[in-house]
């Protein structure tokens, strides 16, 4: 299991790395050791999204807050510049025939045919927009623009989260087990490489938790 092994090593550097960083990894590793254990992908892909979440969120005074896809690419972005190994393009490349193509690729976790289904807007837009994205996608990798790729697949998982999470689907349906698969599997990958990542960079400025532990 990859939670045994980070677990290890934020054990060996938690006493000399600042608190909140230790803080959002120990949270982070919390969820990641639950979807381990789970045997479902619908709750292995809940837990995954929270561990991300517990990673990645920092709490930013209301009137500068952005929206989730901005706060995302910044945290890429900081993840790639700090990714001396280049596992998160390696993972992309590695991935991209596969299940990130697959996603990519998958109807259901775009958000514009949704809204065509909603009569939001017309088919005609929403197919223009989703090849759009596939192509952004393709020549983002081949510039080895690795946070616009993530971006664009967060895109993708971020429209299945609000199904699930929103009750916009059924547990365990055999109607959207490719997404969440696919996803849960994607989504499992980036979390072990970014608390590695944060663990190697500890004086990087990770922002303050959105929760802090408060004693009484």
């Amino acid at each position: 299991m990859e939670f045994s092994v980070l677990k290890q090593k934020h054990r060996n550097v938690r006493e000399s790395i600042p608190q909140n960083l230790s803080l959002r990894v120990h949270r982070a590793l919390s969820w990641l050791e639950k979807a381990e254990q789970c045997e479902d992908e619908d709750s292995k892909f809940i837990f995954l999204w929270i561990g991300f979440n517990a990673a990645y969120a920092t709490d930013i005074d209301a009137q500068y807050r952005l929206n989730e896809r901005e706060s995302f690419q910044n945290f890429f972005q900081k993840l790639v510049d700090l990714d001396e190994k280049n596992e998160l393009y390696e993972l992309l490349w590695s991935e991209f025939s596969s299940g990130v193509r697959a996603l990519l690729d998958n109807k259901y976790v775009f958000q514009p045919f949704w809204d065509y289904q909603n009569g939001k807007v017309s088919e005609e837009d929403w197919k223009a927009s989703f090849s759009a994205a596939k192509t952004v996608a393709n020549k983002s990798l081949a510039n080895r623009d690795t946070p616009k790729v993530l971006s664009v697949i967060f895109d993708r998982i971020y429209t299945l989260r609000n199904q699930i999470f929103h009750g916009g689907a059924t547990f365990g349906s055999s109607v959207n087990r490719a997404q969440v698969k696919d996803s849960a599997s994607f989504l499992h990958q980036v979390l072990v490489i970014t608390i590695g990542i944060m663990l190697g960079a500890p004086n990087t400025l990770w922002g303050d938790p959105y929760y802090p532990v408060v004693s009484d």
